[in-house]
């Protein structure tokens, strides 16, 4: 065996050897202070937090929020189900967070709790529904219905959100508020026929950083 042999299988001789003595399989992985990762649930803070929208904010907030559009009375009262479309949430914090998630957490909370008296359009999903119904208009795809018929449903309501924010930092720390606003607006109107909202303020020593 050469000496350039030699050198190489060396090093990994001793590796081998090591990872032998001290074992090579780990249960879980820790992070530095010790504490293993912890499942915990969304309604509830974590040793992870800031001064910002957290988990918790956006299950309490999307929850009341909800639970006030089912008391609607043009939601109670209107004759037949009505039909929503979500409009984008504006963020105007300094969070730069996934602001449409209050929305399709209020979709799903309204659709398992609404027993079939609200639904929900996709006019997210608009370019996949047209593709779908121009192959069914050339017979590429079998259709159960007359595919020239018009049969994508108009929005009754729009709802839509905004969420803004104030913060303040000094040497002692930060301090941010929240103000979580919701509308429902009448399609046909324009009218905003309910608003929701609500707000939280936090304090902290540190900084988050917020995806």
């Amino acid at each position: 065996m050469n000496l350039l042999l030699k050198k190489s299988i060396f090093p990994l001789t001793a590796l081998a050897a090591a990872g032998l003595m001290t074992g090579c399989v780990y249960d879980r992985v820790e992070r530095p202070g010790g504490a293993p990762v912890t499942q915990i649930s969304a309604r509830d803070p974590g040793y992870v937090a800031g001064t910002g929208i957290e988990s918790q904010d956006l299950v309490n907030v999307t929850d009341d929020m909800a639970r006030k559009l089912l008391a609607v009375p043009q939601i109670v009262n209107t004759v037949g189900v009505p039909c929503i479309v979500l409009d984008p949430v504006k963020n105007e914090t300094s969070f730069p967070i996934n602001k449409d998630i209050f929305l399709k957490r209020i979709e799903g909370e309204l659709i398992s709790k609404a027993n079939g008296r609200i639904m929900f359009l996709a006019r997210d999903r608009m370019e996949a529904l047209e593709k779908e119904k121009n192959l069914k208009l050339s017979g590429q795809v079998t259709a159960s219905a007359d595919p020239r018929v018009v049969e994508f449903k108009g929005a009754d309501f729009f709802l839509t959100g905004t969420l803004q924010g104030i913060s303040t930092r000094t040497g002692a720390g930060r301090s941010d508020y929240i103000l979580y606003s919701f509308e429902l607006i009448d399609a046909r109107t324009s009218g905003i026929i309910w608003s929701g909202q609500a707000e939280i303020k936090k304090q902290g020593q540190e900084d988050a950083v917020y995806r």
